[in-house]
Formats: C-alpha cells, structure tokens, sequence
C-alpha cells in the first residue's frame, strides 16, 4: 500500500516543479521590465531638456519656441554667429583660466591640509576638522561685502577675476574635507614602510599617497572644475564692469536684448557652455565616481 501511495506522488511533484519554475521566469522577468523601464524613464526626464536646447539652437529665429519639435531648417550658422559675436571667444579664455587655474591651485592647496587631518596626530586636530565642516556650513554670501572690500577697496582688483583666483591658492573647505575622507581609506601601514625606508613626510606624501589617492583627487578636481566653470554669482560681483573679464557663464546675459531675445542663439552658446563640462565628466567619470564612492568608506 505504501509503494501504491508512493507511485502516485511522484507525477505530482514533477507537475508542480515546472509550474514554480515557470512562476519565478515570469516574476523575474517583470522585474527586468520594470527596472528598467524606470531607468528609460529617468534617464528621459534627464535627456530630454538637453535634447530640446540642442533641437531649438537649430532652429531659426522665427521657429524657436514654437510648437515644432524638429527644426524646419537646421541653422548650424547659429554656431559660427555665436562664436563669431564680438567677446565670446574672450569670454570662453576668461573661463578656461578661472577654473583650469582655480583648479589647480586647489588641489595643490587643500591635498597637504587634508593629508594632516587624516593621517598627523596633533593636539587640536578634530578643532581643526570642524573648523573645516563649520566653513562649508557658512554661506558665500554672508562674507560677500567685506570680501569686496578688501578685494575691491583695499587691493584694487576690482573689474577681473583675481579675486575669484587668488583665495583657491589658501584651500577649499569641501575639497579638504572630501579628500581627508579618502586619505582616512589609505591604510598607515604603507606610510610607515615608507618612513622606515627613509622618507620624510613630503616625499612620502608625493611618492606614496599621491599615486594611490588618484580617484580622490579626481573627484576633487572635477568638483572645482565644474564650479568655477558654471560660476555665476562670483563674476558678477567682481568682473561685471569689465566685459574683457568676464566669463561664459555671465556672458550668456548679453544674448538676452531689452525687448527681444535670440533664443535660437542663446541656446547654441548654452550648447557651447555645456558641451566642454559634459565631454570632461564622460570621459573622468570612472574616477569621479571611484572617487566619491571611496570617500565615505571610512571616517
């Protein structure tokens, strides 16, 4: 009777096998599905306003914001009168020098002081670390005015940029502190081989820490970069009566007239502002994205 009863099961469970495994494909499936239609789905809600600013620079003058989606017409002229508009192509030298040299100075600056923090053990060390957090906590425009006094008033650099230039050569709290998060990830045991070998802290900073803390320092750069690049409120403030100082981010107020404005031509110098900033993040963002990831291992 046993072995009847035992006949009898066995087509049942290979019944039921193939069902489960049937149900798990299906759901697992519909997962796919729906990951990644939330991924087409963000990713288009991020694209499209690009695609628009790239599809309305195209387009004539008469056509841009109008209901036409695609251009009648594709003006690549709109590109050559933008780049030949008289103090364009100062303004984009001005912005090369504002964040290629603000960025530099930077990094130079905020990678000894982050280096201290992280790895020196000195009384007054975590006064000092919040001295740091507490500067990122400070809006820039709570120092604005005297700022400009001294810059302006006192030092009379008023009508460039220098006053933007000059205090990165002194650090930045939020590239100290990011990078002090990564050194804090770089085990003591490599800097103590070094010092055993015989070197001091300098070259043991240059020799040992600089080449494994490349994804750092490359998030770092790439945040300065793109602040100084897409900078706003700064030339404003300091350059704005000079328009051979002036940078493209500020420049771009001149493509909007009192009474009309060019949106065909505003949108294909928007086009020419971004596009250096997007090829820079495509072809760093592996090590931006190492290095931003790596920062908040350990604290």
């Amino acid at each position: 009777m046993t072995q009847v009863l035992d006949v009898r099961e066995e087509p049942l469970a290979t019944v039921a096998a193939p069902d489960s495994e049937r149900t798990a494909r299906r759901r697992a499936l519909l997962e796919w599905i729906a990951v990644h239609s939330l991924g087409v789905a963000a990713a288009l809600f991020f694209t499209l306003p690009f695609v628009f600013v790239v599809l309305t620079s195209l387009m004539s003058d008469q056509q841009a914001l109008t209901r036409d989606l695609l251009p009648d017409t594709w003006e690549w002229g709109n590109y050559r009168q933008v780049l030949d508009t008289p103090g364009f192509l100062t303004w984009w030298r001005n912005t090369l020098v504002y964040a290629g040299l603000g960025t530099v100075l930077t990094v130079v600056s905020s990678v000894p002081v982050a280096y201290a923090l992280a790895k020196f053990r000195f009384r007054g060390r975590n006064l000092a670390l919040m001295l740091v957090i507490s500067m990122m906590m400070l809006p820039p425009q709570v120092v604005v005015i005297p700022m400009y006094l001294f810059w302006a008033k006192q030092m009379d650099l008023s009508g460039s940029l220098w006053p933007l230039i000059i205090p990165m050569a002194f650090g930045d709290a939020f590239s100290v502190f990011l990078l002090r998060q990564f050194l804090m990830t770089i085990p003591n045991e490599y800097l103590d081989a070094a010092r055993v070998d015989g070197c001091g802290e300098l070259r043991t900073l240059l020799r040992v820490v600089l080449p494994m803390a490349k994804p750092g320092i490359a998030a770092v750069a790439l945040f300065q970069f793109f602040y100084a690049w897409n900078d706003y409120f700064g030339p404003q403030i300091y350059a704005s009566e000079n328009p051979a100082a002036w940078t493209l981010s500020y420049g771009l107020e001149s493509f909007k007239g009192a009474h009309h404005t060019d949106w065909n031509l505003t949108m294909a110098a928007t086009v020419l502002v971004m596009a250096p900033v997007i090829l820079v993040f495509f072809f760093a963002q592996k090590a931006f994205v190492e290095g931003v990831t790596l920062t908040g291992v350990k604290g």
